[in-house]
This record gives C-alpha cells, structure tokens and sequence, in this order.
C-alpha cells in the first residue's frame, strides 16, 4: 500500500515538471507558535446557506463560524473551533437548494439556531469576515444584532485579486489557483477554505492576503447618489460603473456608485460637469466598514 510520504514524493516530482500543477486537499492549518497572544486580534469567518437569495424573506438553514488569531501584520496564527449549525426553514427546501448546497429537510429536520449562542460566540470578534459580505451580512444582522455592531470585511470584493494576476473570485477557483481543493458549499468548509485563502501571500505584492483586505476594509468609501440624473446618460452612467437601485428600501430610485475616499471630488466634479451640467447638490453617504455591505447603505 502506497504510503502517505510515498504520495508527497510523487506529488513533489509532478511539481517539479512545468507539464503538471498539483492540488492538495486542504489540511489543518498549524498554529504560529511563540506569537504574543496580547499582540494578537479575533477575525471571525462566516457563511451561512440560505432558502434562497432575499434577505428580507427567505431563510437561514446552515450558519458557520470559524474564529482565528491574527497578528497585526496580517499573519494567521491559529485557526480555533468553528461553530457550525443547521436549521428547520418555515417552507421545505426546494430541490435547487438542494443540488446547490447538499442540505436536505431531512438534515435539518427539528433543527434550531439559539440567536444568544449566535450572539455569544461572534461577540469576542475584531472583525467579521464572509466571501461575499453583501449577501452574508444581510442575512445575518437579521438574526443578531451583534453583527450590526462589528465592521465586516469582503474576501471576495476587498482584495483586488485581477491585480494579483488571479482570473476570478470565486472560492472555489481562488482555493484551485492556490494548489488545494475541498469539500466545497458546506459553510464550515467554505469558511476554512477562506481563511486559507488569507492566510496565503499574494503572487504580486508577497504580502499575506489577510493583510491587504484589512487594509482596505479601513479604508472610508463614499456612496454618490445620481438622483434625477438625464435619461438619456443611463448607458454613459451604467458603462462607469454606476448601479440602479430600483427597490422600495428607503433610498432613493437612483443611480449611485461607490468611490474610495480620494476619488471623491473628482467624481462629484464630473457629475456637475458631464451628466448634470449645471450647478447641483450631489448627496453623498460616508460608507465605513460598519455598515458597508449592510442594507442600512
């Protein structure tokens, strides 16, 4: 029988070939030792697997949480134990569901989520972090209020992963490109394969990826509001990367775009002089990693 080192040496020797990449399965990462605990900081990696896409109806049925150690430079030093829980929907799961996440209503079967054990495990967190924080975050605060007190973070959209010579940002092809594969859309696996996927250095600024989406989660946006823009510069608006909110959600029926502290002005200066032309007041929403990613922007 073909031994666990045996494998690693042909791995290796495929590795050496450029005819070959391997991929691993992903294994416990090993704690840092020596590292100052007090120097230290709790991230909290979430997902959760839901009845479907509309945070304001459909339902939570898997959430998992994964806290780790970091150092302030970005550094993983322990993954800790994940809490991971299924939960009975109000309507049975449809097949697409299903076929998406592996969840059946027979796994879920009298299955509850306390919100209070929720509350109590994700207290203790610097930072929430989720692959996807605009869907996760939605569906979340809805279930504890503790995650509307804690600044959030995207792996997915704060990292600029097209930068790092990456093709997509999908999980599971981000975890491929790094050289390991796992049991994907379980929300503990998906959340160990994120912080993996942070743990890593970055092909291009060899810096941990942790770090640079930390560093640009500080970082305040603004959110510009383009309300009673022309018509006719709906195209021009859209092709600048201009988003349409259409929904009865207290904001306005707009055209909007997020922009980074610095490209502020510029922003609200080509607005009065190419969509508007005249002299307006632009409403403008200081965005900080609080609230970004929440329905409360």
């Amino acid at each position: 029988m073909t031994s666990a080192s045996d494998l690693e040496v042909f791995a290796a020797a495929l590795e050496a070939s450029s005819d070959y990449r391997v991929l691993r399965r992903l294994r416990p990462r090993a704690t840092v030792e020596g590292v100052d605990v007090a120097e230290t900081r709790l991230g909290l990696m979430v997902d959760v697997e839901t009845t479907g896409l509309d945070a304001d109806q459909d339902e939570i049925i898997e959430l998992a949480m994964v806290p780790f150690r970091y150092a302030l430079d970005g550094t993983v030093i322990e993954v800790l134990e994940p809490f991971d829980r299924l939960r009975e929907p109000t309507k049975p799961i449809s097949p697409e569901i299903t076929v998406l996440t592996g969840i059946t209503d027979a796994m879920v079967s009298g299955k509850s989520i306390d919100p209070s054990e929720v509350t109590a495990f994700a207290a203790p967190a610097s930072v929430i972090i989720a692959h996807n924080a605009a869907f996760d975050r939605r569906f979340l605060e809805r279930y504890s209020s503790v995650f509307s007190t804690k600044p959030w973070a995207c792996s997915m959209s704060e990292i600029e992963w097209a930068a790092e010579g990456f093709e997509g940002t999908k999980l599971s092809y981000l975890a491929m490109a790094m050289g390991f594969f796992y049991e994907r859309h379980r929300a503990a696996n998906d959340c160990l394969a994120a912080i993996e996927i942070l743990a890593r250095e970055l092909p291009r600024t060899q810096a941990p990826a942790l770090a640079k989406l930390l560093e640009r989660a500080r970082l305040p946006t603004w959110r510009i509001w383009a309300e009673n823009s022309p018509f006719e510069f709906k195209d021009i608006l859209k092709a600048r990367g201009y988003r349409w909110n259409g929904e009865e959600n207290g904001k306005p029926r707009s055209w909007y775009v997020d922009v980074e502290d610095a490209e502020k002005e510029a922003e609200i200066s080509y607005l009065a002089r190419e969509i508007y032309r005249y002299e307006v007041d632009i409403r403008t929403v200081r965005v900080t990693a609080y609230d970004r990613f929440s329905s409360r922007v």
